[in-house]
């Protein structure tokens, strides 16, 4: 495939688990490569999936360049220039001739591939492009920049992969119809993409933490990928608190996985984990990072949320755990983030910190005043914290009747049977 020097095979980055993990960190940096050189990412992205595809069967036989990355941008060049000749309806034929010329020299004549530190960053802008729907910039995320295959994320998200590889189709079109360019932010834009780059990461995040469908309760891989992103996110906007603070949140949320399920494949519920199962180094890891950054200026969201993430890490057991603290800070979030979701939240804190009339008291003030319970997006979680306050306050016929409506309003059949499992308990 190609002449350039290869490491024997060894354990390590040569065995396929360390292809598979080099391969997704040199992906943005190879695509941003041929983007900045012929700019076309529509066309550039097929062809750095091509490269990483004769990677992966490649190296784990022959063993890993001593030059990875140029050994992708060499065959990433070389696929795109095939590409460009088949795509006659864009180019005219001498325009393609010249990107052909351009392509075929080798990276080394050119003085090497440019290897600008900011690549990473300017992908991921790219990807969470305003002309895209957030679900385009997910996909489109996952795609470019996380090198997962299509079959990957349509089943991460549960939908076909056909479905899903229409949708990144129309997303690179709706990115080239529209001018979009392989270029740092303005300064007066910066702030407005960054904000929606950390919005797609969360919610990659938030769907491996509890898939919206599916027998299993999370996705490793998504969680995983929502993190390595966002730890890439961070080396590249080092300064930028509200980064440390989604990295934090993520470190410390993924740090309770382990204890989430149970040996029966069941949900475990927070106040029920076994705590000495929290991974300790992801804990202090997120601990480290939002105290680093806490207090510095005004907290944004992600910063409150990892505040709250920490001090439920820092409760030994459920009993010490400093709820009057986090129904505080979830106030304060509200404030900034008026969401169903974090209006409901703020309900469970109260809850735990005043009792559940406190809490029924304030859900039905919401209920009122922001219908969560005629929300689509949230009435299934709302479902499920009435019937857990009515089970509190000893109505058992009331909770049994919520638990059932919750369970049949979730994809996730891991949820499912932990709701119908409560409502059974009660009858």
């Amino acid at each position: 495939m190609d002449s350039a020097r290869h490491r024997p095979v060894s354990a390590g980055p040569d065995t396929p688990t360390g292809v598979e993990h080099l391969l997704r960190t040199e992906a943005p940096q190879v695509l941003g490569a041929l983007v900045r050189r012929f700019g076309r990412f529509d066309i550039a992205e097929d062809a750095v999936q091509e490269a990483l595809l004769a990677a992966s069967r490649a190296w784990p036989a022959d063993g890993v360049p001593e030059d990875p990355r140029s050994w992708l941008i060499r065959v990433g060049y070389r696929r795109m220039v095939d590409l460009l000749r088949s795509d006659q309806a864009r180019r005219t034929r001498e325009r393609e001739t010249g990107m052909a010329e351009l392509a075929m020299q080798e990276p080394a004549r050119r003085g090497g591939p440019v290897r600008e530190a900011d690549d990473g960053l300017t992908l991921l802008l790219l990807c969470c492009h305003p002309a895209l729907s957030p679900a385009s910039q997910v996909a489109l995320t996952l795609r470019a920049v996380g090198g997962l295959t299509t079959a990957e994320i349509a089943h991460a998200y549960g939908t076909t992969e056909a479905t899903l590889g229409t949708r990144i189709s129309r997303a690179k079109q709706q990115l080239a119809r529209g001018g979009a360019r392989f270029t740092a932010p303005t300064a007066a834009d910066r702030d407005s993409r960054m904000t929606a780059v950390m919005r797609v990461l969360y919610l990659i995040f938030n769907e491996g933490y509890t898939a919206s469908a599916g027998d299993v309760l999370a996705r490793v891989d998504l969680t995983g990928e929502a993190i390595r992103l966002t730890r890439m996110l961070g080396d590249t906007a080092p300064d930028d608190a509200e980064v440390a603070g989604l990295l934090a949140l993520m470190l410390l949320t993924e740090s309770r996985r382990a204890a989430r399920v149970g040996d029966d494949g069941g949900l475990v519920p927070l106040d029920e984990q076994d705590r000495t199962r929290w991974n300790r180094d992801l804990i202090r890891e997120g601990t480290r990072l939002i105290d680093g950054v806490l207090g510095r200026r005004v907290a944004g969201p992600y910063q409150l949320q990892a505040a709250i993430a920490a001090l439920h890490a820092a409760a030994a057991t459920p009993e010490r755990t400093d709820w009057p603290q986090i129904a505080m800070l979830y106030l304060w979030l509200e404030r900034l983030t008026p969401t169903a979701p974090v209006r409901l939240s703020r309900v469970v804190a109260v809850t735990q910190a005043y009792g559940p009339a406190r809490g029924m008291a304030l859900l039905d003030d919401l209920n009122r005043r922001h219908k969560l319970d005629q929300d689509p997006l949230i009435r299934q979680r709302e479902r499920a914290v009435r019937a857990h306050l009515l089970q509190m306050t000893g109505d058992a016929a009331g909770a049994t009747t919520l638990y059932r409506e919750a369970a049949a309003l979730t994809g996730n059949e891991v949820e499912r049977r932990y709701l119908l499992d409560e409502a059974g308990r009660l009858t």
